[in-house]
């Protein structure tokens, strides 16, 4: 299956580029158009799932023919079609919905996770957990138990037998600043370890949080990196921030966030020592529970 996210960035840039060489700014298209501009900004933003009538309309007034044409028509095509995360509309979240999106399209994702644990490799009462915690400081945007279940979902997809490689470093400080009971915390844990042994393209590297980071700063915030097997979809980087996710596809950010995530991975602990921590700290959290 095409990546929808990826195909629609790939579109959008491709309307955008056509619009410019006509000579025509964003409301000179709407207008030509007669749409808004609003519509026309959402998508060269990829902010929305093209209408291929409407592409095809666009196409036609920006006089586009021939074999630039039918590339074009089907890249909408492929930017329009719907995945397994659809079907719960923005009933999941918006960020979990990207996430979904590109997990299961890629061929690798690598991720640094300073607050949070993996989102596809979290267990229900730890899910249930932190929701508590999202309702103390503000108004959810998104509904609980589709929540819970979007996730669930993302945890088979990246099991199945096509799934991605995927590979997580996680901050020591995750596990003892998150402020979900300890019974929790140690379902958690032992929840992760079971899914990573399960299969050999998965696997965690624990940051210690005493742990040296060689060659530069540590991250401000965690971040997320997709690669994906069609020549055409270009790589992309997701850092986390409070509000939103930072959508970076620009050669030069990626190549600072692909040194940033060496750097950590040299830094934390081996997939082998990390399952043997991991198992250490849930019997500890457990004893104290």
């Amino acid at each position: 299956m095409p990546i929808p996210y990826v195909r629609r960035r790939r579109l959008a840039a491709e309307i955008r580029k056509l619009r410019e060489s006509r000579g025509l700014t964003t409301d000179g298209l709407a207008r030509l158009m007669f749409y808004n501009r609003a519509k026309i900004s959402r998508l060269e933003n990829a902010q929305i799932r093209p209408d291929l009538i409407e592409i095809m309309n666009i196409l036609d007034a920006l006089e586009v023919t021939g074999s630039q044409y039918d590339r074009i028509c089907q890249l909408a095509r492929e930017a329009g079609q719907k995945g397994w995360w659809d079907q719960y509309g923005m009933s999941m979240g918006p960020r979990q919905k990207l996430a979904a999106d590109l997990e299961y399209n890629a061929a690798t994702v690598r991720s640094y996770d300073q607050t949070a644990m993996p989102g596809s490799l979290q267990c229900r009462p730890f899910i249930d957990a932190l929701v508590k915690l999202d309702e103390s400081q503000r108004t959810l945007d998104y509904q609980p138990e589709r929540m819970a279940e979007a996730r669930a979902a993302r945890q088979r997809q990246l099991l199945r037998p096509d799934g991605p490689t995927y590979e997580t470093i996680l901050d020591e400080c995750v596990i003892h600043r998150l402020a979900v009971p300890p019974k929790v915390m140690a379902a958690q844990l032992r929840h992760m370890i079971t899914t990573v042994t399960k299969r050999k393209l998965i696997s965690v590297r624990v940051l210690l949080h005493n742990a040296r980071i060689p060659g530069g700063l540590p991250p401000q915030s965690s971040f997320y990196l997709y690669a994906f097997a069609e020549p055409g979809d270009p790589p992309i980087a997701v850092v986390d921030t409070v509000t939103t996710d930072l959508i970076l596809t620009q050669r030069g950010e990626l190549a600072r966030y692909n040194v940033m995530y060496d750097r950590l991975r040299e830094a934390a602990l081996p997939p082998e020592d990390s399952i043997a921590f991991l198992e250490q700290v849930a019997n500890r959290v457990t004893d104290q529970a």
